[in-house]
């Protein structure tokens, strides 16, 4: 069962309510029938790789301790390509080029909030490294020596990546 994000219509006040299971992702309202889609979110993650291994961040506020690929979420009206490099400065203090798309993922593991990530490979152009934001630290890994990582999607990618030869 979905859980309904939100007890109250945005637009009247009036009760949200899902009559049955198959309604759950798009409650309606009691008053004015407006219906609430609780739609994903949009997260970009980038793939900085060196000499084999992966950048990886460890970090500080939700998942505090473990470690990521640097990401975040896109805002509204924000290119998802733009959404990266942004998003990427900001915890690394790193400028960086997408080079693709390499994996995009649905993230089921935080119950309250359905994401789908985009994961794009990068090159680094420029800045300072600064781990900032929601990161405490910035480093290089290989695969055989990774940290305990936040994010099961993460995984998936790593082993992507190491699969085909483009993390050792």
């Amino acid at each position: 069962m979905i859980p309904i994000r939100y007890d109250y219509c945005p637009r009247c006040g009036g009760k949200l309510q899902a009559k049955s299971m198959a309604e759950q992702d798009k409650p309606r309202c009691e008053s004015c029938q407006f219906v609430f889609y609780q739609n994903p979110i949009v997260g970009v993650a980038a793939i900085v790789l060196k000499d084999g291994k992966i950048l990886l961040g460890k970090r500080n506020a939700s998942y505090q301790g473990l470690w990521c690929i640097p990401c975040g979420y896109v805002e509204w009206k924000e290119d998802v390509e733009e959404a990266c490099k942004r998003e990427f400065k900001e915890e690394t203090g790193l400028d960086i080029e997408l080079s693709r798309v390499y994996a995009v993922h649905s993230n089921f593991h935080n119950p309250k909030q359905h994401t789908v990530g985009i994961w794009y490979l990068a090159q680094v152009t420029g800045g300072l490294v600064t781990a900032s934001d929601d990161l405490d630290e910035i480093a290089f890994f290989t695969y055989q020596d990774l940290p305990a990582l936040a994010f099961p999607t993460d995984q998936k990618v790593l082993d992507q990546l190491a699969e085909e030869g483009l993390l050792r």
